[in-house]
């Protein structure tokens, strides 16, 4: 499984959110026929969107419900591995079954 860049996922988030910009500006022009009142739905709604989505991110970074803990997320671990600490992180896979 490969894991997905930062510079990948903000591009996905830009195109993603244009995306949603040109809907709603097709749509408001269809329905309203004018540049000031399209531009002002669209202006409002995305930021709306915007302020809703960070407050939705913190509701559920608080919300354990879901959430897998890593195999190896109660080792402590330093800045640089010492043959100390790799010894524990061998240890550990050993004992979940992902090393022999």
């Amino acid at each position: 499984m490969a894991l997905e860049t930062r510079t990948r996922a903000w591009v996905k988030s830009i195109v993603w959110r244009i995306l949603g910009i040109v809907i709603l500006l097709a749509v408001s022009w269809f329905v309203t026929h004018s540049w000031k009142e399209m531009t002002i739905i669209t202006i409002i709604f995305h930021g709306i969107r915007v302020i809703l989505y960070y407050i939705h991110e913190r509701v559920w970074e608080r919300i354990h419900w879901g959430r897998v803990k890593h195999p190896l997320s109660s080792i402590p671990v330093n800045k640089e591995l010492t043959p100390e600490d790799l010894k524990i992180v061998q240890n550990q896979l050993k004992e979940l079954g992902y090393m022999d």
